[in-house]
């Protein structure tokens, strides 16, 4: 078989990877937008069924101290307001026993996720620690900030003020 035989017969095969390749980002990007998430008790979470809500997903770290003075805020954030789910994942730990630890001495009380690498690249970017991204009641991703947020930033962000494009950003 000559090099143009080849090059003709190569084509079709390469089209075909190369949508096989697009289907399986397209359906990553899916699961992503609608994910489903397991908290340590063992409850799921799937963002189709929070329809209504305002979601909060929080990436933190035992060890980040920022991560752990934000923790108490955002607890207090999910009890005031029933229009809400924070989500916490927990990421970059050694041993579970340290996330366990951290949210006995914060005294958290919305769902911890035993995250890891994979949950946190199925959300996108995120430069350090905290990182939060927000969902509307709709399960539209209004967006996501790196750092650490105030109680108030959130309630801003939920009651659509102008301060909600500097927050969270797409």
């Amino acid at each position: 078989m000559n090099a143009q035989a080849k090059q003709n017969l190569s084509a079709p095969l390469k089209g075909a990877f190369l949508a096989l390749l697009l289907s399986l980002c397209s359906t990553h990007m899916a699961l992503a937008g609608d994910w489903n998430l397991k908290d340590k008790d063992g409850v799921h979470y799937k963002l189709s069924e929070q329809k209504g809500k305002w979601v909060l997903i929080n990436f933190w770290a035992p060890w980040c101290p920022p991560c752990l003075e934000e923790l108490p805020g955002l607890d207090a954030l999910q009890k005031q307001h029933k229009d809400l789910l924070v989500i916490g994942v927990a990421v970059l730990y050694r041993k579970k026993q340290e996330v366990i630890d951290a949210v006995r001495s914060t005294s958290i009380s919305y769902p911890i996720i035993l995250g890891n690498e994979d949950i946190a690249s199925d959300f996108g970017e995120m430069k350090g620690m905290p990182t939060s991204f927000l969902y509307s009641p709709s399960g539209k991703l209004v967006g996501h900030h790196d750092g650490p947020l105030s109680q108030t930033d959130i309630e801003q962000a939920i009651a659509q003020k102008p301060a909600l494009a500097e927050l969270f950003s797409q």
